[in-house]
């Protein structure tokens, strides 16, 4: 049996009876990225307006007499709706579906259906399988590459077909229709009861699909492909964008033109010529203060060295600077006499400090500074306070067992 939802795709809202509800859980991913699971209830309904996922396609979001409808999934010709919230058996409730995200899912859906067959009649492109994702989606090509002419054929052809505004139709058929031979697939799931759905755009193609589909090819607007990427075993991704997405797109892509404008002090044309330079010219500096930090390392180690203060414990802090930085003034010096504590970084924030001298006291003094003994140079963690400053302190209280090593 079709859902509601695959009757009529266009459909918001409807009616219907709950069958069954029953204690569920539904593994999801937290806002941190790691695996929560949600307890709630697995809801029945006699018919749905939303869609479980399958065919690629993501399952609609939406509520049951207002109460949000987390996960939708098939299970045989039933659809399950994870809730957290019990609905009785028995009740007529209303369904409502989030139509932004039916109608974007429509758009992707069909989209690729007509791409599929588009590359598949140009060039003899076969579809492995595709993606809907959340912000782009993704047709698997059996080709180990696709050139920019073809892509650009493809989308040419794609966009000539909506403009024709050729109409989409969906039939059911039965299993032992002579018809169903003729129409393209990928198969049917293994729990697959009923008639088969076969979704024909007019002159193009026909295939079967579970999935929500708009009505005409004038509903996608437009069809940008944004390119493609290398696949898995010898195949070659095809990235596209459908309808609204593709306006959101350009809105996004205008948006930062804009700012690059701004920023760069030119048109949109001189942005990349204008970033060329920036980048030259930065490692220019880079190279340059690079050379000028440590000609100043040097001439740091020849000071300290000359410093009535030298011997005992030596503490400098330097913000600008590097662990090469800290490594070329304790190599000047040289001294295995005198304990030199190093640091560099924002005083603030992060940083590395050094710790060298003679080894008996780097052994003992290391670890209490969070140094492996097998390396001097070591990362400081931004603490509050003045990390640096409690640390030299440090060495200057045990700077007493520094002596009788």
């Amino acid at each position: 049996m079709a859902f509601r939802c695959q009757r009529d795709s266009y459909a918001r809202e409807f009616a219907t009876t709950v069958v069954s509800c029953r204690p569920a859980e539904l593994q999801t991913e937290g806002s941190n990225g790691k695996k929560e699971v949600l307890s709630g209830f697995q809801v029945v309904l006699e018919d749905t307006l939303l869609f479980p996922e399958g065919g690629g396609q993501p399952d609609d979001h939406g509520t049951i007499d207002g109460v949000p409808v987390l996960r939708v999934t098939r299970r045989g010709a039933q659809a399950d709706h994870f809730t957290q919230t019990p609905l009785t058996p028995g009740r007529e409730v209303q369904v409502r579906v989030d139509w932004e995200r039916r109608f974007d899912h429509m758009q992707q859906h069909s989209g690729q259906h007509l791409i599929t067959a588009v590359a598949d009649h140009l060039f003899g492109l076969k579809t492995t399988s595709w993606e809907l994702g959340r912000l782009r989606s993704v047709i698997e090509l059996d080709s180990p590459s696709v050139t920019t002419e073809q892509v650009a054929a493809i989308e040419q052809s794609v966009n000539e077909k909506i403009r024709d505004r050729l109409p989409v139709n969906v039939r059911e058929l039965s299993l032992d229709d002579p018809e169903v031979e003729q129409v393209r697939g990928r198969g049917l799931p293994d729990d697959h009861a009923g008639p088969i759905r076969v979704v024909t755009i007019k002159s193009v193609d026909s295939n079967m699909c579970c999935g929500t589909h708009v009505s005409n090819l004038s509903d996608l607007q437009v069809i940008k492909i944004l390119g493609t990427e290398k696949g898995k075993k010898n195949k070659t991704n095809l990235i596209f964008l459908a309808g609204n997405r593709v306006l959101k797109w350009m809105e996004r892509s205008h948006g930062t033109e804009k700012a690059l404008t701004s920023l760069l002090k030119c048109g949109a044309e001189d942005h990349v010529e204008a970033v060329k330079k920036l980048q030259n010219s930065t490692k220019l500096l880079q190279k340059n203060n690079l050379n000028l930090l440590r000609d100043l390392a040097v001439h740091v180690a020849h000071s300290l060295r000359n410093s009535p203060d030298w011997g005992g414990v030596v503490a400098l802090h330097r913000k600008e600077g590097d662990s090469e930085f800290m490594n070329i003034i304790a190599n000047e010096i040289g001294s295995e006499e005198t304990l030199l504590f190093l640091t560099v970084g924002d005083e603030k924030g992060a940083g590395l400090f050094l710790l060298a001298g003679p080894a008996e006291a780097v052994e003992t003094l290391g670890p209490r500074l969070g140094l492996d003994c097998k390396c001097r140079v070591a990362a400081l963690p931004p603490p509050p306070g003045d990390h640096r400053l409690q640390a030299i302190t440090t060495l200057r209280s045990h700077l007493r067992m520094v002596d009788n090593l």
